[in-house]
């Protein structure tokens, strides 16, 4: 258990990084003209990603869970593909990458990297992560309501808002005269 809490606090440490690197991003969106689309899904979203490294906490310290190796290393395995997958988005969206939903007008959307084959691919890693990183010490409760409301929230209303501020880039960035 030692271990595993250590690996949740090193997790921690890397939301810190990535909310760094959020808040340098969000100041150059800002000073290019960038708009701010669904502000009051922040807080939220950190509540939900805090509940999940605090849940898997929790049940392993209170609900008595143990590492099995069978299910353990292979969650592992996959929190650190999602992770590598989460820092790939960063790197490939640049100053563009940001928590928050910020779209700077004359900028497209960016087509490379895992953007390339999936429209939101940061968002995979975060369900593939949530759901991994309580199971690598059987956090089942925690993997299951994580789950869920990370669905909700992306299917709901995170995607949808940075779908309509996609379309509305678009539609700024198109020329005159063309529908």
């Amino acid at each position: 258990m030692i271990w595993y809490t250590a690996f949740i606090v090193l997790v921690g440490f890397e939301r810190v990084a990535e909310l760094v690197v959020s808040a340098r991003n969000a100041r150059w969106s800002f000073a290019h003209g960038g708009k701010e689309y669904a502000r009051g899904q922040v807080a939220p979203m950190i509540v939900l990603h805090v509940g999940l490294l605090v849940g898997c906490l929790a049940e392993v310290w209170f609900a008595g869970r143990v590492f099995l190796p069978w299910l353990g290393w292979p969650m592992l395995a996959l929190v650190l593909l999602a992770n590598a997958l989460r820092w790939w988005c960063i790197r490939t969206l640049g100053p563009q990458w940001n928590t928050r939903v910020i779209v700077v007008p004359g900028l497209s959307a960016v087509t490379r990297g895992p953007y390339r084959w999936l429209p939101h691919p940061n968002y995979l890693a975060v369900a593939v992560e949530g759901a991994a990183l309580p199971l690598v010490y059987t956090g089942w409760i925690t993997a299951i309501a994580f789950t869920v409301l990370n669905a909700v929230f992306l299917g709901g209303f995170r995607i949808p808002a940075e779908e309509r501020a996609l379309s509305d880039l678009a539609t700024a960035t198109r020329p005159p005269g063309r529908g």
